[in-house]
């Protein structure tokens, strides 16, 4: 594993939240450029080690959010004032999963969901 790849994978190892290429890069103290970010983001994904989503604020714009990936699956809240990520913790969705899939005959692979909103300290 290369010196910038494995500098990649602590910092989204020890993130809370969904991280952003330009969140990494600034993180590794930039001692990469960008490009080697995202290579070494697309060779994480493919691996299976990260999952990632495209996100939609008002604040940062449309981009792409990386974390790790985790067994059980978790879920995220976003802050709409301070653009903060929250973990929600475990997926609850295993039953309505099944009940879609029964409903439907279809097989559910993967599901992404997030909420938003404002946190406590922006509500206050």
């Amino acid at each position: 594993m290369t010196k910038a790849r494995k500098a990649l994978i602590e910092i989204i190892t020890e993130a809370e939240a969904p991280l952003s290429a330009g969140d990494i890069h600034v993180l590794m103290e930039q001692r990469y450029d960008l490009a080697t970010v995202y290579r070494g983001l697309n060779y994480f994904e493919k691996q299976g080690t990260v999952e990632s989503f495209t996100f939609s604020c008002s604040r940062e714009g449309t981009e792409r959010y990386y974390y790790r990936r985790a067994h059980p699956h978790t879920h995220f809240f976003h802050c709409a004032s301070c653009h903060r990520f929250i973990s929600l913790g475990t997926c609850r969705l295993q039953d309505l999963e099944h009940q879609l899939e029964a409903d439907h005959d279809v097989a559910i692979q993967e599901h992404t969901l997030y909420f938003t909103g404002l946190c406590s300290s922006c509500r206050d």
